[in-house]
């Protein structure tokens, strides 16, 4: 990756094939019950176009989430992409990814943000350890989706 453009990207391991972890990608409604991202007790939230796929969009504005829109470009059994756009705090393009790997009797999750390096980015990047902070957020919403998938299935 050129200096130009960042990645952060984290992954886990979940116990279940990746067509019962993908419905929990591709669909933005299903994400309050394991995205680090929904904390925000302010948060509104507007669904829009497909109801999950390609096409679904999501937009949010919350005193601490800002506010943004997300659409789902691409969604594969082994990969869901999202256009990501930042409005507030601040404004930015980027590239979110979820690959999906099978990995023994399980699927190996990576979710990934990547994009341009702008100035906000390299001023920001003065104070905040970016990769630590998102990548953290990555974690936790891993770690809540793979309880969420797990115990979907211990229940069925």
């Amino acid at each position: 990756m050129s200096k130009d453009m960042f990645r952060i990207e984290r992954s886990a391991r979940i116990a279940a094939p990746a067509a019962e972890i993908a419905p929990h990608i591709e669909d933005f409604h299903r994400w309050s019950a394991w995205s680090p991202f929904e904390g925000d007790p302010s948060l509104e939230r507007t669904f829009s176009g497909a109801p999950r796929g390609a096409g679904a969009g999501y937009a949010w504005t919350g005193k601490k989430a800002g506010a943004g829109r997300m659409e789902i470009t691409e969604a594969r059994a082994d990969r869901v992409t999202i256009r990501l756009e930042f409005l507030k705090p601040f404004k930015a393009v980027n590239t979110a990814e979820f690959r999906l790997e099978p990995e023994g009797e399980g699927t190996r999750v990576t979710w990934a943000m990547f994009g341009p390096v702008t100035l906000v980015s390299k001023v920001m990047g003065v104070f905040f350890d970016s990769d630590r902070m998102v990548g953290g957020q990555f974690e936790k919403g891993l770690a809540s989706l793979k309880a969420v998938v797990e115990a979907a299935r211990v229940a069925a």
